[in-house]
């Protein structure tokens, strides 16, 4: 079991204890210390009372169970207005929004009809989020154009704000 898995079992019901959902985790290192982030969220979004209940509970629960074997800070907060979707439920409560997907390899044509231009070389794409099913995201870009990925090829996705012009 991976160090996040082991967290995330960990910590959920300390979260869930809260009236809160455990949305997500990290565990980085940065400007040389480590950084456990706890990203929470519920109805209505989180305001900062939820992120300090909620960092006391897992404070607790993490020293009780020491899973975690050098130094580190715990950092507890909403995954915000951008937030990047990686759990099947994330993906679901989000079909109807805008989102941006990154590819770990430039995306292969699958339909020979398509103009090369359109299809060959691109590892970015944005639109609105049509579909998720059997780890398969399905994007209708801003052209019509619709899209099929498979998760396991996707690096990066997250809901996107539309820029007001000024």
């Amino acid at each position: 079991m991976n160090l996040l898995t082991k967290l995330e079992a960990i910590i959920t019901p300390a979260v869930e204890e809260n009236g809160i959902e455990l949305y997500d985790l990290d565990f980085i290192k940065e400007s040389g210390s480590h950084i456990l982030r706890v990203f929470i969220d519920k109805e209505g979004g989180v305001d900062l009372n939820d992120c300090e209940r909620v960092s006391h509970a897992v404070s607790d629960v993490l020293d009780e169970h020491d899973p975690i074997p050098s130094s580190y800070r715990l950092q507890v907060g909403s995954p915000g207005i951008e937030r990047r979707l990686v759990k099947p439920e994330h993906f679901k409560r989000q079909i109807g929004q805008r989102v941006a997907i990154k590819l770990f390899a430039p995306h292969s044509p699958e339909n020979d009809n398509e103009p090369e231009s359109v299809t060959t070389g691109r590892k970015k794409f944005s639109g609105i989020l049509t579909a998720y099913e059997d780890d398969k995201i399905v994007l209708t870009d801003i052209d019509g154009q619709v899209w099929t990925f498979d998760k396991k090829q996707v690096s990066a996705c997250k809901l996107e704000q539309v820029k007001e012009p000024v």
